[in-house]
């Protein structure tokens, strides 16, 4: 998206930011606020994450606007993406629902916290935790296995 309130906030942490969106809109936004960061223009299933591993990365209104295929193929790309110890936080609803997206109009869909559990364990990540605020926005905090813990073919 266009960066705001999230990467705001971690880059005046001190943080390097990498976005990515489909929205040519979205991306021309978030270049303009931080032109020191990194952007790409591409659907999320068919980027290369930039060629690179990552600390954390977050998925702040995105998963649920994809189809139920495309949430795990981009779930697999995530873990891949991860360093060992890495952080992976993505906002969906807990339970298994489809409906109809206020913003954009297209359908959405939550897998539900069963499915999403076994597609991340699936892919060498621990969902940690989940969270829910006053708005009823449902957090998935999930992370990679520590070098110690990742099998040889991770």
């Amino acid at each position: 998206g266009h960066g705001v309130p999230i990467s705001e906030a971690l880059i005046a942490q001190g943080f390097h930011v990498f976005g990515l969106d489909a929205s040519a809109k979205l991306i021309a936004g978030f270049r303009e606020r931080f032109p020191k960061a990194w952007a790409e223009c591409a659907a999320v299933e068919e980027s290369q994450f930039f060629y690179r591993k990552f600390d954390a990365v977050i998925a702040w209104g995105l998963l649920f606007l994809l189809e139920g295929e495309v949430q795990e193929i981009v779930i697999g790309k995530v873990a891949r993406a991860l360093n060992a110890g890495g952080r992976f936080l993505f906002t969906s609803p807990r339970q298994c629902v489809t409906w109809s997206d206020s913003l954009t109009g297209r359908t959405s869909m939550s897998l539900g916290l069963g499915a999403y559990e076994k597609i991340l364990r699936t892919n060498g990540l621990t969902l940690d935790s989940t969270d829910m605020d006053e708005g009823e926005n449902h957090y998935f905090f999930a992370s990679r296995r520590s070098a110690a813990n990742l099998n040889l073919n991770d």
